[in-house]
């Protein structure tokens, strides 16, 4: 069995975690995804004051049409 030792100045108010690298990055992914939701909702929420919005559609006949 392989044997770490950590110095005590790394670990501050007992917040050191240790996490296998794939684990991390699937967080990181969901971390970014939620950042890029957060932006797109902000311009979308925007666009909407600015009245820059078009439907709701009742077909897709009428999405079409309005897209034209």
């Amino acid at each position: 069995m392989d044997v770490i030792t950590i110095p005590k100045k790394i670990i501050k108010n007992d917040d050191l975690v240790l996490l296998p690298r794939k684990l991390y990055e699937y967080f990181l992914s969901i971390v970014d995804r939620h950042n890029q939701l957060e932006k797109d909702l902000s311009i979308s929420f925007r666009q909407a004051k600015a009245g820059r919005i078009k439907g709701p559609f009742a077909s897709v006949g009428e999405l079409k049409k309005a897209l034209g």
